[in-house]
């Protein structure tokens, strides 16, 4: 057992902020069930290389870090025609939605999974639901989360029905000034139904004092597809978690992964897919650029299970080191314990290539113009996988923005 994580978080702060939103009394138990197991659960387990552990997530101060009653955000939510996009705690106001929440909270993401994810579950004031009903098609559904106090803890629900679809853009990013640093905790949970098809792109924009500690999971039926879109630009550290169970046969995951770290960002990212049923399909495509000091750290799990037959998994991960300062390291993993299986992993780290770019400077562009476009061009491959136009253009523009920084 480490540390004690926040003295100041007590069962009657976990009361308050449940009274405060209507909360049904079943939410209350979960609250206070995560909040005795902190103590006694782990922080969340984080990438280590050979004779290296790249983030240590305790050493954060939460105390300072963490103000349970003080959590403030803008939130804005676009909908579509019969699709339910709420709030979370409006859910409570309609008996059908609320049953559905019971059933699915915590069915993915283990509320005592960790430390974090058992702190998150105890305080979380804000979230979304998003439920598409049978046979329903749900295009543009937009989230955006402006954290504006020093703390925000988030909970995003998604649950599709049989044969329907629905394509989420999530936006992140930070609003007014407060002074020192701040946290960002979000949970999704994704439960898609038979046949259905789940899009969750996201975009993470923080100011780069935000520590930001956010797991994605989702579970996927028979024939059913969740694919992710990870974009990561913004906050000082950034630990994150996406992953995909493929419980039913013919399944499919993707999950697309972007980032770009400069001055002294802190990037820890994971992908994990566990294939368990059969024939199912895996697709992890992750690039990332760091410049300055900044560091990147990638783990990809591709988990076969023994009853996983005829299954299709693939991963690939490259970052670009635009600085001899920063620092860079992956690490891909095959676990497979099915012989019917067709899969691989590779992964690189480097530098931009010296002969493009002595080529592109003797044909009179400029050495930082050439420099810029060899970026932009490295990240074309992850670019071209994202479906959703608007995330894909928001993406480029920042990747440009950062480089005329």
């Amino acid at each position: 057992m480490s540390t004690q994580l926040h003295k100041d978080i007590s069962e009657e702060t976990v009361r308050r902020i449940a009274e405060e939103r209507g909360e049904p009394e079943w939410l209350l138990e979960t609250r206070l069930e995560a909040l005795d197991a902190i103590e006694d659960l782990d922080f969340p387990s984080v990438i280590e290389t050979p004779g290296r552990k790249w983030t240590n997530l305790e050493d954060l101060d939460f105390e300072t870090l963490v103000e349970p009653l003080e959590q403030t955000e803008e939130k804005d939510w676009v909908g579509v025609d019969d699709a339910t996009v709420v709030p979370f705690h409006k859910a409570f106001d309609d008996a059908d939605l609320s049953e559905l929440v019971e059933e699915h909270f915590g069915q993915n993401v283990d509320p005592q999974e960790n430390r974090l994810t058992a702190l998150s579950t105890a305080l979380f004031t804000t979230g979304t639901l998003v439920y598409v009903p049978r046979g329903v098609d749900a295009e543009d559904v937009k989230i955006r989360t402006t954290m504006n106090g020093r703390s925000l803890f988030n909970y995003t629900l998604v649950v599709t029905e049989g044969s329907s679809s629905v394509t989420i853009l999530e936006r992140q990013d930070t609003g007014e000034d407060v002074e020192g640093e701040r946290y960002y905790s979000g949970v999704v949970e994704v439960d898609a139904g038979e046949n259905s098809y789940v899009q969750y792109g996201s975009l993470q924009d923080f100011d780069q004092t935000t520590y930001n500690y956010t797991i994605k999971r989702g579970d996927a039926d028979t024939y059913a597809t969740v694919d992710w879109i990870e974009g990561n630009l913004g906050s000082r550290l950034t630990k994150t978690s996406v992953a995909t169970e493929l419980n039913g046969d013919s399944s499919e995951t993707k999950i697309v992964g972007a980032f770009f770290g400069h001055e002294d960002q802190h990037f820890d990212l994971d992908s994990k897919v566990w294939h368990k049923a059969e024939h199912t399909t895996a697709d992890l495509v992750t690039r990332g650029v760091i410049d300055d000091h900044s560091r990147s750290v990638y783990e990809g799990v591709q988990d076969v299970g023994r009853d996983a037959w005829d299954t299709s998994s693939y991963q690939r991960e490259n970052t670009l080191m635009l600085s001899d300062e920063s620092e860079a390291d992956a690490s891909p993993k095959l676990i497979i314990n099915n012989h019917d299986t067709e899969a691989s992993h590779s992964a690189t780290v480097g530098q931009i290539d010296q002969e493009d770019l002595f080529y592109m400077v003797s044909r009179g562009v400029d050495p930082q113009s050439a420099k810029n476009m060899l970026v932009e061009g490295f990240f074309v491959p992850v670019l071209e996988e994202i479906e959703v136009e608007e995330l894909r253009d928001d993406l480029e523009e920042r990747i440009a923005e950062r480089l005329r920084q």
